[in-house]
């Protein structure tokens, strides 16, 4: 009489199996994740990076001002309002007409870090304001978080100051600020530069890109 054979698993078996796999799939998230998150930061950079230069080219191309909102009032942080001031009507200028709203991932958001070095990335702003243009689009202040590009492409405000600044893009919950990336503004040309954070040695130099 012939015995049947068991071509099954034992329960010993499947639960190894089952660790192998957790073990395996904890190691990916463990090395995946600061992969995406860098990634979440590098998008939020590119928006903001691209929202003002899409702007600036819209101000030359229609010949009349744009401003770019950073976190403008009624939408949830991490908005970028992009809107087109009508030219004045006997003096007067009509209400601003919105273009378009941008946003940047939910981890990330337009912040400082604790511990940012005290040299800014193009010597703008003070590195404590996470929107730091140097002036409100009508004049006066600093630290703004709009800034208006002219058909000349200059950035200036409406008494004519050009309004030069930099706008931190971070992902608060990361490990450390060395994902952080930089957008500044040359307000005499418009000029738009994005940095990133290295550490160099053991001090924290923000490096062109």
């Amino acid at each position: 009489m012939k015995l049947k054979t068991n071509h099954g698993f034992s329960l010993l078996e499947l639960l190894i199996t089952i660790a192998i796999i957790l073990i395996l799939a904890g190691m990916a998230t463990v090395t995946l994740v600061p992969t995406m998150s860098g990634n979440h930061v590098d998008s939020a950079y590119s928006t903001a990076l691209m929202a003002l230069r899409n702007t600036r080219y819209l101000a030359i191309t229609q010949s009349h001002e744009y401003v770019v909102t950073f976190n403008p009032g009624g939408y949830a942080a991490g908005t970028i309002e992009v809107q087109y001031q009508p030219p004045a009507i006997s003096g007067v200028f009509p209400p601003l007409q919105l273009v378009q709203t941008l946003t940047i991932p939910t981890d990330t958001s337009f912040a400082v870090y604790g511990g940012f070095p005290a040299v800014t990335p193009d010597g703008f702003g003070t590195g404590i304001a996470p929107m730091d243009f140097g002036y409100l689009p009508t004049g006066g202040g600093g630290g703004s978080n709009q800034i208006v590009f002219m058909p000349d492409g200059s950035a200036r405000d409406l008494l004519g100051n050009y309004s030069s600044g930099v706008l931190y893009i971070t992902r608060p919950t990361a490990p450390n600020m060395y994902s952080s990336r930089a957008v500044t503004v040359w307000g005499a040309t418009g000029r738009t530069r994005g940095w990133k954070l290295f550490q160099v040695g053991a001090t924290p130099t923000w490096t062109q890109q």
